[in-house]
């Protein structure tokens, strides 16, 4: 791992140094863990008196100036310079140049382009389409008629079904399932009739996928996960739905069918999102909210139902006092009774 100076981690992150630029940073740390080779940050103003304890050889900080003797860079965005450290210091997870494995099944009509590197057990079927530098671990099944991008990661035992469209610089992490049938079914005389799915799935340039995640192809229209998306583990996306570019889904998620989402849109774990409804963008859903109705641009929601998150603090905050004013209220009954 390389030894850099805290003025050449400043300079790489165009920040400033306030003490001394010449002490040898190696690692990054939190600030509770941090001893005085580490780096840390300080992005939420409420951790400032970690300032105080922290063993930290340096911190990464905002615009704001803090008063301690730890050497600091001064950065627009801390939380993205110490993102920006780590990569230089560590760098990504490095893949195994394997090429194509002759225990892979490929179909003659399938094309893969350059430098890619398929591993054992791996199916590509027919007429699929592989872009170049991507690389498959083992297990993955591509389905027909599958087209892939340029630079993706499919993770071990992941699922691309027929006709499905993976962008460029897509991660599947394992055990995902991206196309399979959604959940259609019509009722006659108390018996389900399944419906054909005749729509796919389209993931679009530099989303990343969780592991088991479960994507639906769309009953008519696709489903379509939009350009920078990050989805977390145990994500589940109905039929149809439509996630605007560069949202942000934590795990265990479910978004119902044909519902669709806007941009920059940051959703909690354990939300359930009902079917065709709309939700604006940079949109903010709080954990283990459900949201029932459609949601306007720039709302902040919490709760089941969900409200807006202002309005939902007051409400909550009295929960644990409603025995107490149900007694009141009865008290209040009786005496208004006896009048």
């Amino acid at each position: 791992m390389p030894t850099k100076t805290l003025g050449q981690l400043a300079e790489y992150v165009k920040g400033k140094v306030i003490g001394n630029a010449e002490i040898e940073i190696s690692s990054v740390a939190t600030l509770d863990s941090a001893n005085s080779s580490d780096l840390s940050f300080l992005a939420n103003p409420k951790y400032t008196r970690a300032l105080k304890t922290t063993k930290a050889g340096a911190v990464i900080v905002g615009k704001e100036v803090v008063e301690t003797q730890i050497p600091l860079i001064i950065a627009q965005n801390p939380h993205y310079a110490f993102a920006q450290i780590v990569v230089l210091l560590y760098g990504h997870r490095q893949h195994k140049q394997t090429g194509i494995s002759q225990k892979a099944s490929i179909s003659s009509s399938a094309k893969i382009g350059n430098n890619c590197h398929i591993h054992d057990f791996v199916t590509v079927c027919d007429n699929a389409v592989v872009g170049d530098g991507t690389i498959i671990y083992p297990n993955v099944f591509i389905g027909p008629d599958v087209k892939i991008g340029s630079n993706c990661i499919l993770y071990p035992s992941s699922v691309v079904y027929d006709g499905c469209i993976l962008g460029n610089n897509v991660i599947i992490n394992s055990n995902t399932t991206i196309g399979k049938d959604g959940y259609g079914y019509a009722t006659h005389k108390g018996i389900h009739h399944k419906i054909p799915q005749i729509g796919k799935v389209v993931i679009e340039d530099d989303v990343e996928i969780g592991g088991n995640c479960c994507l639906q192809r769309g009953a008519i229209d696709d489903t379509v996960v939009g350009a920078g998306c990050k989805l977390g583990d145990l994500i589940s996306i109905g039929h149809g739905a439509k996630i605007g570019p560069h949202c942000l889904l934590v795990g265990q998620i479910g978004v119902a069918g044909s519902t669709t989402i806007g941009h920059h849109c940051v959703i909690a774990g354990q939300v359930g999102i009902v079917g065709h409804i709309k939700i604006g963008n940079c949109v903010s859903i709080g954990a283990q909210a459900g949201v029932i109705n459609s949601i306007p641009d720039g709302s902040n929601i919490v709760g089941t139902p969900a409200i807006d998150a202002s309005k939902a603090r007051r409400a909550y905050t009295l929960i644990e006092d409603l025995p107490e004013i149900k007694k009141a209220i009865s008290r209040f009954e009786k005496s208004s009774n006896n009048e």
